[in-house]
């Protein structure tokens, strides 16, 4: 696969290209590939296409073997038909799972900074946020990453009014792949608290070099409070095709999940997601071997130049996700401001940090060309640079 050769997007109907608020924008913001999708995936949409019907679509037993087949050989988990629920997102999952597991007024852990749509999906469900911030961990190299904050996590499991814990794993903005160690703590924490652990692991498959990924199945066991959300929309640039798994050992969550998701109408999904699925986990794990070691390469360039050019950033290390977050608090600039200068007058688009509670930060997206990202991170850098001057002049 070449990913240097990227198909142009703008007037396709992209949500991350034609949003842009003027022309010219490099777009480094939402989690959305610039990669043509692995050829086994075009084939079976195109295939599907050439049918020509596109009724309701009921779900197959190829569909669920994919599925199983991949967890197993890929993370050595052991999961039935029967464990999983399909529904047209992670994010409808999630929001679907709250609503059964939780009464309004009830409490949702989270830990932050963390994933915008967990704030969304707590709050619509009348739901009230129960922040356990992670523990940041600076490096002389001038790159840190985090942990979680155990003794603070224990008390807000603790606390009967908190019925669920939202995990994101791998973790987005920070890109933290948790250890089986990590995980199995807060899975046990979970067992003594009567919480349900709900794991976001839709970046599951953008594992760094160097790094494994855990799933929280891994570590459970059959009773375990445990509710797990899949895609291969990230992994394989097929958001739009709207397909994910609710994957749970415990009959009752799932039935009372299934009762959800229903209740929320999203328990249809369409013909392309099912058959993209499958392609993609049946074919598509050299053109995936081939994008994670293209986004590695990518990183490894652009936190280069980033601490090169700024010497006032700091980057967190990058152990899974292609989205780089950094810390440029520095500035004193409120991120979203600082979001929209980029965007008017330096023409690169990131994420701001508050999004994800975490003022004095941005996200940056690594998944494009090579050649694109660097033109990108040079607007950047002159941007960051000249507001960071000025700022110095004004002191």
């Amino acid at each position: 696969m070449d990913f240097d050769h990227l198909t142009p997007r703008s007037g396709s109907g992209s949500y991350k290209w034609d949003t842009v608020p003027t022309e010219g924008i490099i777009p480094l913001w939402v989690a959305d590939m610039d990669f043509t999708v692995a050829r086994p995936i075009v084939d079976a949409l195109r295939r599907r296409v050439d049918h020509g019907i596109f009724g309701y679509t009921y779900v197959a037993e190829p569909y669920y073997d994919a599925v199983m087949n991949w967890y197993a050989d890929r993370y050595g988990v052991g999961i039935t038909a029967d464990d999983i629920l399909y529904t047209s997102g992670v994010v409808p999952a999630i929001s679907a799972s709250i609503k059964a597991l939780t009464h309004p007024g009830d409490g949702v852990v989270i830990m932050t900074p963390v994933y915008n749509c967990f704030f969304s999906s707590i709050r619509n469900n009348g739901c009230r946020e129960v922040d356990v911030p992670l523990i940041r961990e600076d490096f002389t190299d001038r790159t840190f990453s985090y942990k979680i904050d155990f003794p603070n996590l224990q008390i807000a499991l603790n606390d009967p009014r908190n019925r669920v814990l939202l995990l994101c794993n791998p973790h987005n903005p920070a890109g933290r792949a948790w250890t089986p160690e990590e995980l199995g703590e807060i899975v046990a924490l979970c067992r003594r608290t009567g919480t349900t652990l709900l794991s976001d692991e839709i970046h599951a498959d953008l594992t760094m070099p160097g790094y494994r990924f855990a799933p929280v199945l891994s570590v459970a066991g059959e009773g375990d409070p445990v509710v797990t959300f899949s895609s291969p929309s990230k992994a394989f640039n097929t958001a739009g095709l709207q397909i994910a798994n609710i994957i749970t050992r415990s009959f009752s969550l799932r039935y009372a999940i299934d009762r959800a998701l229903n209740d929320n109408e999203v328990c249809d999904v369409n013909p392309f997601g099912v058959e993209a699925l499958i392609a993609a986990y049946n074919e598509g794990r050299p053109w995936l071997a081939e994008a994670v070691e293209y986004i590695h390469a990518n990183a490894v360039r652009t936190v280069s130049r980033l601490l090169e050019a700024l010497p006032f950033v700091t980057i967190a290390r990058l152990e899974a996700t292609y989205l780089l977050w950094v810390d440029i608090s520095r500035l004193h600039l409120n991120s979203t401001e600082l979001e929209e200068l980029l965007c008017d007058r330096y023409k690169v688009w990131v994420n701001a940090g508050d999004m994800y509670g975490a003022d004095g930060y941005i996200r940056i997206n690594l998944a494009t060309s090579a050649d694109l990202l660097s033109e990108g991170i040079e607007r950047l850098i002159k941007g960051l640079s000249d507001i960071y001057n000025q700022n110095t002049l004004l002191d």
